[in-house]
């Protein structure tokens, strides 16, 4: 005989069991929101100092391909312009401008971006791809972040025949690192 009286079985969870698995997550997600913002700001120190590394090498290579001197001028925070020293050489280009990268392209105003010797902003390279003289250029690049979240400054160092090197200088870093400065 068919009962006309509903199914008494349980479906389906209780507002107890519902809010005791939210408060359950909420908690776990306050615990791991500390090193989700550590993650984030050195996501964004990596985005910076492989931007000044790209903007080196293409200041380089546009250098050899065009035979003529190219620069590399960082800006605020991880800003940067490659350009013709001279834009009647680069007449194809608007202004002698090869590239450019703003200052919010993947970073934060937090990005602090300091060269070295630190009243150089300009590097050369010549049509052998190699760092010429004059202005005396930056050799090295250190990207940190002002927010105490952040705990891997990086460091983008540039030797004499224009080769470009990204590296942490955290000091306890072993010497057989590759990573290590």
């Amino acid at each position: 005989m068919l009962s006309l009286l509903p199914n008494r079985g349980r479906h389906g969870f209780s507002l107890i069991e519902l809010m005791i698995g939210i408060a359950i997550i909420g908690i776990l997600a306050a615990l791991g929101l500390p090193s989700y913002n550590a993650w984030i700001q050195n996501t964004r120190i990596r985005t910076a100092a492989e931007s000044i590394q790209n903007g080196l090498q293409m200041a380089r290579a546009e250098a050899v391909k065009r035979n003529t001197p190219v620069q590399f001028v960082l800006g605020d925070n991880s800003a940067w312009t490659v350009s013709c020293v001279t834009a009647t050489q680069c007449e194809d280009l608007t202004d002698g401008v090869v590239g450019t990268r703003a200052a919010t392209e993947g970073s934060s105003t937090a990005i602090t971006v300091a060269p070295l010797p630190e009243d150089s902003d300009t590097v050369v390279f010549n049509n052998l791809g190699t760092v010429s003289a004059a202005p005396v250029p930056f050799t090295q690049v250190d990207i940190t972040s002002s927010v105490a979240a952040a705990d891997r400054p990086l460091r983008v160092t540039l030797g004499v025949g224009g080769n470009t090197r990204m590296c942490d200088p955290y000091s306890g870093l072993s010497a057989s690192d590759p990573r290590k400065c």
